[in-house]
Parts: C-alpha cells; structure tokens; sequence
C-alpha cells in the first residue's frame, strides 16, 4: 500500500522568535501545498521526517516547537540559498 503524501510549508520573518507553520496536510491536502510551492517559485524540500512531526503537532499559524528548530533552519537555509542563487545567475 502506497503511503500518502504529507507536506507542510514553513516561514519565518525576521524578527519572529520561531518559524511558523503555514500549511500542513495529507493526500490531496499535501499534493496542492506542494503545488501552491511550484507555482509560486519556492522550493520544495523533501523531508518526511519534518513534514509528519508539523502536521502531527503543530496547527497552521503557530510558531514551530523548539524541538523542530534545527530540522527547520536547515530547509529554510536551503531555500534561501536557492532564492539567492537564482536572484544572482538572473543578473
């Protein structure tokens, strides 16, 4: 049996003590944040370990747990170094 997809966005503006979470769910839920992800030009990490532990404890608007801070640095990291290497080869 073919395990549903699980996804959730993450953000954070500076000066927020935490990311927060924007968005999380499963099966169709999940396949239109990712496609909200696409559409919009941001970057999409696979990180199933992540995605399951958001979507099982923290709801849409609250700031990440302490917990799930490095995991959630790391992705925001990556996506950030995306945005500003395509920001600079568009140059």
């Amino acid at each position: 049996m073919a395990r549903r997809k699980i996804a959730s966005a993450i953000g954070y503006n500076s000066g927020d003590h935490a990311p927060v979470l924007i968005a999380s769910g499963r099966g169709r839920e999940a396949e239109k944040i990712i496609a909200v992800a696409h559409e919009a030009g941001v970057a999409v990490i696979e990180d199933a370990a992540l995605a399951s532990l958001l979507d099982t404890s923290v709801k849409p608007g609250d700031y990440i747990p302490p917990w799930c801070w490095e995991a959630a640095a790391k992705v925001l990291a990556f996506v950030m170094n995306s945005e500003y290497i395509e920001r600079v080869s568009k140059n």
